[in-house]
């Protein structure tokens, strides 16, 4: 956690991966972001993964540091509320975050109506309004015809990350912030629209592969494991432990090569086939199907201590694969209460590490980690302060069942 961004004041009205994760990276900062939740809950409240008593992890880690405001949305008192909130005066709010349809009583069109300068950042599907979410995405771009070993022929591999949920989170947060500062300098709000189709469809064509399909007219074959266009993929130890090894650069290459002890067949290789392979990394993917099995005999007559041993003070580009819980256990960077991670006690009970900012920031004080406090948490609190209703008035709605305090009851 940072303050790079506090006094700037950021309302969420939705659910899933992409947009909580955008006001999520913006809360990190120094931001202060509300939510408003449905009482009782919304389609991610119960997600999973959840904790043995049932509360939601995934709800939990996305929501962490921001204040939550339980309202009754299906009610008209309810939405004029949330717009409320959205549209609160002052020069550092008037941004909202949401992938509510376009229409509505949460479009951009409305809530100009209730401040002119509003800007509102809305995560979308596709670009033409229909219904999409990460998996559907990557299913429509050909991400999971090209995972997995060629022996699979038409069958899919579903990535188990959302990565366009990730990409466009992250994608979004920048275009909310680029449009504060312009609103800064011209005074001006805006609509921005970020659709999960949008961003996987650029991103492929910013790493080259819509190029290559439009201009060779063939799709990428799978090739399991293999990096395409360079040298890279698993191998096994003399131990059975597998080993994830990466020569990119012409120092990746060259220190494999000689702390593997594979010069003198490298050189043999090169000879034969005319040409160095440590000066391009495509010849090296090129030529695979000769340098993988030298790597993985030579990989293969060493225990994972004694490779480790062997790269050690090279420049060597490798890792083995560990599970999540292996990799929690070996600490940095999952460590408790270390650079990334801090302990911290969330609402479902659970006191477990959570992350702060991904980012850091070496000349500025990084803040512990702010838990999610759980739905409602901040109801009276945001509309005391934010909206400047009376208790008086506040009680009446929390009577009425229009808002709810602290874990969703009224």
């Amino acid at each position: 956690m940072y303050e790079l961004l506090k006094g700037l004041r950021i309302v969420e009205g939705a659910a899933f991966v992409a947009a909580p994760s955008c006001a999520l990276y913006c809360a990190q900062m120094g931001a202060e972001v509300i939510r408003f939740d449905m009482i009782g809950g919304g389609p991610d409240y119960h997600r999973w993964p959840r904790s043995p008593n049932g509360p939601s992890f995934y709800w939990e880690g996305l929501n962490k540091g921001k204040k939550s405001v339980a309202i009754d949305l299906s009610r008209p008192e309810g939405r004029e509320l949330a717009v409320a909130i959205a549209t609160a005066p002052g020069e550092n709010a008037g941004l909202f975050v949401t992938n509510y349809p376009v229409s509505g009583f949460l479009s951009h069109e409305n809530l100009v109506k209730h401040r002119a300068d509003m800007i509102t950042l809305r995560v979308m599907g596709w670009a033409d309004g229909t219904s999409a979410v990460d998996y559907t995405v990557n299913s429509a771009v050909g991400i999971p015809l090209m995972t997995g070993p060629d022996t699979l022929g038409d069958a899919p591999v579903n990535h188990v990350l959302p990565a366009w949920d990730l990409v466009t989170g992250s994608y979004a947060a920048f275009t909310l912030l680029a449009a504060e500062r312009n609103r800064r300098l011209t005074g001006k709000g805006e609509e921005i629209c970020v659709p999960l189709g949008d961003v996987a469809a650029a991103s492929l064509g910013h790493l080259g592969q819509v190029a290559e399909v439009y201009v060779s007219g063939e799709d990428r074959p799978r090739m399991g494991n293999d990096i395409f266009g360079a040298f890279g993929r698993d191998f096994r130890t003399k131990d059975g432990r597998r080993v994830m090894i990466v020569a990119l650069t012409k120092r990746h290459w060259k220190d494999l090569v000689d702390a593997l002890g594979l010069r003198e067949e490298i050189a043999a290789i090169e000879a034969e086939l005319g040409v160095d392979l440590g000066s391009d990394e495509g010849l090296r993917f090129q030529h695979r199907d000769r340098l993988n099995p030298l790597v993985t005999a030579a990989v293969g007559e060493r225990s994972l201590a004694e490779l480790e041993h062997a790269f050690e003070n090279t420049g060597v580009c490798w890792g083995p694969y560990n599970t999540l819980k292996e990799a929690i256990a070996k600490g940095d960077p999952f460590a408790a209460n270390g650079r990334l991670f801090d302990m911290v006690e969330h609402p479902s009970g659970h006191r477990y590490p959570t992350p702060g900012a991904a980012a850091t920031l070496p000349r500025a004080d990084r803040l512990s980690a702010a838990p999610s406090k759980g739905l409602g948490a901040h109801t009276d609190e945001v509309l005391s302060n934010v909206l400047g209703l009376t208790a008086a008035t506040i009680g009446k709605l929390h009577d009425a069942g229009i808002i709810a305090g602290p874990t969703g009851k009224s």
